[in-house]
Formats: C-alpha cells, structure tokens, sequence
C-alpha cells in the first residue's frame, strides 16, 4: 500500500458543494455489495447521503452474534434499501458456544437475507492468534452448508487463505460466492472465475496494487462494487477517514472506469445488473 499517493477524489470529498453539483447532472444507479452499516457512525446521514449519490441498495453484512442482530434491526429500519446478510468473520468467531449461538441465528433467520456473509478463512497472524486454522475451516464449512441448504449466495473473506477459501466453497457446493475485496494470486482469481464466483472492487481501486490486478482481470459478468464500509483507506493523508455506502457511486465506480478504460455508465449499468442477479434482487 502506497502511503503517500494522493487520490484525484480528495477534493471532491472535501469539497461537498462540487460532489453535489457533479451528481446532480451524472448519477448512476449502483449497489454497495458489502458495507459493515452496524459499525457506521451517524447511520442516518450516511444513508440519505447514498440514496443522493445513486446507490439503491446496500447489503448490509454482520461479523457475529451482535453485528447480525444489528444488521436486522438497521434493515428493518431502511426496508428495499438495506439488504441484510448473516455471517461469522474469521476475526470473530468466540468460542464454542459462541459459535453455536451464532450459527442458531442465522440459522433461523436465513430466509429474511439475501446472502450469508462475511465469512471465510483469515491467515494472518493476528487472525489466527483468535482462531487456528481448523477452526475456522470448520465455522466456515457450517455457514456454507446453511447457505447451500437455503440456496442463498455467500460473501467471502480470504485474506491470505485465498486457495483453501475457494476449496471450501466449491466443496460446499454453493454455486454464488463473492470473493471481496480480492488482493491474492492471479491463477487462483481465475479458478474462481472458472467455477462462476464473482469478485469486488473497492475504493483500494484507486491504489493497492494486487486489488487493481484482480479488478482488471475480473469479467464484466463477474463484478460488483463494495465500499465494505466503515473501512479506513490510506493512499493519501487527506482520504484518511472512514469510508461510506455513497463512495461506491462517489470513487469507487469511478476508479474501475478509469482502470478499465470505460464509461462510468457502463460499469454501473453491467455491475448492478451482476448484484441484482447474485443477490436474487428484482428489478426497480
């Protein structure tokens, strides 16, 4: 990660008069693919803030026991705009009764979601300094059984676990899983690819070297847009502040334009089309 290169949307984000003057003549429908709502600050404001920047849903993920039962009570809140989905983040597994009460939750609310997640594998030392490896394979083998029982997709996290994550999913027999947030070797990328999974761009779009890779060598079918909010990006001192659900109109769908060389309409039109199909959303 580059510490010191500057983003050309700083001054945008500073800058709220120009943001909105901007939107008001361009604004393109997108959907935050994973954002972290139950740990945003002022929710509200952050809310009105994407529904004027164009985002028309964003699916709201929980990490534990409390994040999940957060994540319901903020989707009844913004009902057809907040999408919830159920899950146990690698970082966060607790103990086994822990586990068990987590799993009996999303359990018995599956059917009021529209995916499992965030779940997976982490690798790093911290990571595994909550949890060893064997435990997590096997919270992570439970969601998935409980997401290929109900036929409903999964958000996955595989930082430094990028094989033995996809193994477990396609062995779980899910058929949708998204890989966020991907920063990992290329030839798994495309095994994912090969077997149908999706991956995620986010605002790390703009500078982290192995997330751009992924993106560019994603297929337009293949991709979605997240912001995985409240997340801190750091490319440059001025952005160093939680992000939101709006920047997913506001840079991330501008940072996979300029990647790819298109026309921001085209990539809100083909990754919102990606989301409503992944997530079983109808349309308008």
């Amino acid at each position: 990660m580059n510490g010191t290169k500057s983003s050309p949307f700083e001054s945008l984000r500073a800058n709220g008069s120009r943001v909105d003057c901007f939107r008001k003549r361009m604004t393109f429908e997108v959907i935050d693919t994973h954002a972290h709502l139950d740990d945003m600050q002022d929710l509200g404001a952050a809310i009105e803030r994407a529904r004027e920047s164009g985002v028309i849903a964003i699916v709201a993920v929980g990490i534990d026991y409390e994040s999940n039962n957060r994540v319901l009570e903020i989707a009844e809140k913004f009902p057809g705009l907040v999408l919830p989905a159920f899950g146990m983040h690698p970082q966060d597994i607790g103990d086994s009764s822990e586990i068990e009460r987590n799993l009996r939750f999303i359990e018995d609310h599956v059917r009021e979601s529209v995916a499992i997640g965030e779940v997976g594998l982490d690798y790093h030392k911290k990571a595994l300094g909550r949890a060893s490896k064997d435990v997590q394979k096997q919270v992570l083998r439970d969601t998935l059984e409980i997401a290929k029982r109900f036929g409903k997709p999964a958000s996955v996290h595989s930082r430094y676990s990028w094989r033995d994550s996809l193994e477990a999913v396609a062995e779980s027999g899910v058929d949708r899983a998204v890989f966020h947030w991907y920063t990992g070797p290329m030839n798994v990328l495309r095994d994912c690819f090969e077997r149908g999974y999706s991956a995620s761009a986010t605002l790390a779009t703009e500078y982290h070297e192995e997330h751009r890779r992924a993106i560019k060598e994603t297929p337009w079918d293949r991709l979605m847009l997240e912001t995985d909010s409240p997340v801190v990006y750091r490319w440059g001192t001025e952005f160093a502040h939680p992000s939101e659900p709006a920047d997913t109109a506001r840079v991330v769908l501008e940072a996979v334009a300029r990647l790819r060389e298109v026309e921001p309409a085209f990539v809100a039109r083909k990754t919102t089309e990606n989301a409503r199909r992944f997530f079983g959303l109808a349309k308008g």
